[in-house]
């Protein structure tokens, strides 16, 4: 790949030539249109368009994914072929634009009528390009500096219920979280600055009680306070944690908007928890959207430093391969060149028994475990929760079974036998 130019891969299905399509596709989202137009000259055309680098043909199949009326319209039917391409783009077209980079990549190929499905998924930038967007600003190093975790995973929790409670009861809640033995702790994606809780209340409540257990233990928790706002707000929030002696504030990612975002990196060195709630409307679908692989590039040249890839044996839609692979991308650099690697938090149904599996499948604790049910529905309480789940990986990492090392380990025995049968 040149310096001057990064790529993107799609998935893409048409009954039309997918060489053919290929090269709407990079007309369309460069200098080009369905027809040359006037002042597109050829000096223009090698100086500013896209071009198809490859294009693999996959199987055909007897009915599109997806209606099209323009196909419809001209009666042309199947079968339909599946193609993997490869664009490159000029980075000259785009600038240190995230916005517009993703218009590019994305953006009208969405609509194309060539196709009955498309799917990004992934991007690849030249190193040059990549050092022109902001690196994190914690990542993985400062996430283990500010936790005081030198190795091992983080082992974190959920504020719950995850609406309701008062600002003093969530700061009596992360009391008895801190107590329990937590890493990190954070607020709900759908609990952000709600009436009964207000942030200008919640952040100085709870940073008094993590405070009180810093003074008592000498242990640092990072409490993510969910932040998700417009982005003035977001900004002022951000002010309030970093006053209060914080360390990490959370946003929505999809709906806060890669501008938000960008200016929240820019206005605060606090860790950036990136929530991807609504990321299965973007690629649940096999040949519609955006996959996790690109998605991330997106967000992490925004500048976040934690990202949020589901969990193993978890409660939601995505395989357990969808998982693995999006952990990978987190902690691999973008372009080869500097360490711009993001902790990769697992979330969502994990607990004591999915150690095994998330570590047989990634290979290293580079990451942050949260457990809701798993800390919080412990029979022996949440420190036994937590304990159970420090006990679970760390007879992973030294290759013993939970079920052998549940016998010196009374939490952990009474995880496998309250969570088990899952």
């Amino acid at each position: 790949m040149r310096d001057d130019r990064f790529r993107a891969t799609y998935l893409i299905e048409t009954p039309l030539d997918p060489s053919k399509v290929a090269e709407v596709m990079a007309g369309e989202q460069s200098c080009g249109t369905f027809t040359r137009v006037e002042g597109e000259t050829d000096a223009l055309r090698e100086r500013a368009r896209a071009t198809a680098v490859q294009v693999d043909l996959l199987e055909e199949v007897g009915s599109p994914s997806l209606s099209n009326a323009w196909l419809a319209r001209r009666g042309v039917a199947g079968p339909w072929r599946r193609a993997r391409i490869t664009i490159e783009f000029p980075v000259a077209n785009v600038g240190a634009n995230l916005a517009t980079l993703a218009s590019i990549v994305a953006g009208n190929l969405f609509d194309l009528g060539e196709v009955t499905g498309l799917r990004l998924e992934s991007i690849d930038l030249p190193p040059a390009y990549r050092r022109r967007f902001p690196l994190p600003a914690q990542g993985l190093a400062g996430t283990r500096r500010l936790t005081g975790v030198e190795k091992g995973v983080l082992v974190g929790s959920i504020v719950k219920p995850n609406v309701g409670l008062s600002a003093e009861e969530t700061a009596d809640l992360v009391a008895r979280l801190c107590e329990a033995g937590l890493d990190f702790i954070k607020d709900d994606e759908i609990s952000a600055d709600p009436d009964h809780a207000p942030l200008a209340q919640r952040i100085p409540a709870v940073m008094a009680a993590v405070r009180r257990h810093q003074d008592r233990t000498g242990k640092r928790v990072m409490v993510a306070f969910n932040i998700t706002d417009e982005t003035d707000a977001m900004r002022r929030h951000a002010d309030l944690v970093q006053r209060e002696g914080g360390s990490c504030v959370m946003a929505s990612l999809n709906w806060c908007g890669f501008s938000a975002i960008e200016t929240l990196r820019r206005s605060t060195d606090l860790a950036l928890h990136g929530h991807r709630n609504g990321f299965g409307a973007f690629s649940r679908h096999a040949l519609l959207g955006i996959g996790f692989g690109a998605y991330q590039v997106l967000w992490r040249l925004a500048g976040v430093d934690h990202m949020h890839v589901h969990g193993l044996q978890g409660k939601f839609a995505q395989a357990d391969e969808e998982v693995i692979e999006s952990a990978r991308d987190c902690v691999t650099p973008l372009a080869g060149e500097v360490d711009d690697r993001v902790m990769p938090a697992f979330s969502s149904g994990q607990w004591a028994g999915t150690a095994p599996a998330t570590f047989a499948a990634i290979g290293h604790t580079d990451l942050l475990f949260m457990a809701g049910g798993g800390v919080m529905a412990h029979p022996g309480g949440p420190a036994a929760g937590v304990a159970s789940i420090r006990e679970a990986w760390q007879a992973t990492v030294r290759g013993e079974a939970l079920e052998d090392a549940a016998g010196g380990s009374p939490a952990l025995r009474q995880a496998l036998e309250a969570f088990g049968g899952r």
